[in-house]
């Protein structure tokens, strides 16, 4: 299973790439904009850490993903929040 993660801490990005490898997905991480997230691709799952992005960041990453990929938001950027997430989607 794939999962692009937007937003988030930017110094928790091997964190986040570590706790989606341990439910067995691979993990694209962008705290910040850069070059348009051009490389999302078409992810299985689109985690949207909402409280730490900005409202431009979200429009682009919606409108760069499939139809068919689930988009999941959460205002809280944490670990514990990302693990609720893998629970409920990567199983």
């Amino acid at each position: 299973m794939s999962v692009v993660i937007v937003g988030g801490n930017e110094c928790m990005t091997r964190q986040y790439k570590d706790l989606c490898s341990r439910y067995c997905c691979k993990a694209k991480v962008y705290p910040k904009m850069e070059n348009g997230l051009k490389h999302i691709g078409t992810p299985d799952l689109l985690v949207l850490f909402t409280n730490t992005v900005s409202h431009k960041m979200i429009h682009c990453a919606l409108r760069d993903t499939a139809a068919q990929t689930k988009v999941v938001r959460s205002h809280s950027s944490s670990m514990a929040a990302l693990r609720q997430i893998l629970e409920i989607h990567a199983t």
